[in-house]
């Protein structure tokens, strides 16, 4: 039996209905989502992931109203017979490829909004403390028994001098204990807590970023002044290639005929008139939105290292059913013409071969090599080569 066999990951509802009436809105509890569920990854696993440099980790305790927080690497856990403690390790995903494939199951949102796999840890009587984040977030319950209590309270007062964010007033208004399979999605600004019943509890937090007009804003205009940059002879910068139309800015600053003047450290008027109205000749349009979100979005997690191939591998040598498969730290979003990789601009329009390893995160070696143009074949050869595209 495959896994997607004992899945029912929304319950009753499909995926169109969820984003219609539930994502962004309101929280959704689904029982059993996965039918006989078990561990993608093993508690000993977890905690070996826990003490490596290049993962992110921390370690919460309580003790009477008492909070602290350790960030990692960390080296060791205490004894389940130790109650309210809780280890908490980031961005699973990149790390272990069932967790990646797991998280493969929630692409009917956007890749462009997924962040990471969170998976917690914790001994009887631990958790976080109630608390509000700014993502959408799948809460599966992978081993023991978690009870989570939520409110959808504008009181988003904070316990202040703590180093964890608590809710000063946490109003609970549901409450529900999730067994193994069990999940519970929570939309932003949702207030939640969840507290450990059993021993070696797990619980696996699938969460999508949010993203603020101010970001996104600073760095359109980030990628303006690159594309200003390259297109004038001026250097180049993260968005600069390729090369935009439209962001050439020509001239000289001239003022023939200026009067002499008896303030001469005053700025002059007209070089401010003649500034702005050389800034007004950048059109920001949906292409330079699209370069700086694409790179952006698809910048590879700063603690993901991919592997070179140890070899040469041609593509055509293969045999036509072997899989072409992304790396499961690599990230591909695409518009229009346009496609971005772990943080790049593709310098070629995007392509069906293209397409369908975005989409599908991986092709047949055969469809490759009937279907590729020669630019298409030579970037897959490198994607090979730099790790991001690996032979199943």
């Amino acid at each position: 039996m495959s896994l997607t066999d004992k899945i029912d990951l929304l319950g009753n509802i499909s995926p169109e209905e969820f984003m219609r009436e539930y994502w962004q809105r309101k929280p959704l509890l689904i029982r059993q989502a996965f039918k006989n569920f078990e561990l993608p990854i093993s508690i000993a696993n977890l905690k070996k992931l826990a003490t490596q440099e290049d993962v992110e980790s921390r370690f919460i305790t309580r003790n009477d109203g008492d909070w602290k927080l350790k960030k990692g690497p960390i080296s060791r856990t205490p004894s389940m017979q130790q109650n309210d403690w809780t280890l908490l390790v980031q961005s699973v995903d990149l790390h272990d490829d069932k967790v990646s494939e797991m998280a493969q199951l929630f692409r009917f949102v956007p890749d462009a909004r997924f962040d990471d796999v969170m998976i917690s840890l914790a001994s009887k009587g631990g958790g976080v403390g109630p608390h509000f984040d700014t993502y959408d977030v799948f809460l599966l319950q992978g081993h023991g028994q978690r009870r989570w209590r939520i409110s959808q309270q504008e009181d988003k007062t904070l316990i202040p001098d703590l180093p964890c964010r608590i809710l000063q007033n946490f109003q609970v208004e549901q409450e529900w204990v999730l067994e193994p399979g069990d999940m519970l999605y929570l939309p932003p600004q949702c207030a939640h807590d969840g507290i450990a019943e059993t021993d070696n509890c797990v619980t696996i937090s699938f969460g999508f970023r949010t993203l603020s007009f101010a970001n996104m804003v600073r760095g359109i205009f980030e990628a303006a002044a690159d594309q200003v940059s390259v297109n004038s002879g001026l250097g180049s910068g993260v968005y600069s290639e390729p090369a935009l139309s439209g962001f050439k800015v020509e001239g000289y600053y001239r003022d023939p005929g200026a009067p002499a003047v008896t303030t001469p450290a005053a700025l002059p008027e007209a070089m401010i008139t003649e500034a702005l109205k050389a800034a007004q000749q950048i059109q920001f349009n949906a292409d330079l939105a699209s370069r700086f979100l694409g790179c952006w979005l698809t910048e590879p997690n700063q603690l993901a290292q991919f592997d070179f191939a140890e070899e040469e591998i041609n593509i055509e040598d293969l045999p036509a059913e072997t899989l072409l498969k992304t790396d499961r730290k690599t990230r591909m979003v695409y518009r229009g013409d346009q496609l971005f990789i772990n943080g790049e601009a593709v310098p070629i329009p995007m392509n069906k071969v293209l397409q369908e390893l975005a989409d599908k995160r991986c092709l047949s070696a055969g469809y490759a090599t009937s279907e590729s143009d020669e630019d298409t074949f030579e970037l897959l050869h490198r994607w090979i080569d730099d790790g991001w595209l690996v032979v199943a």
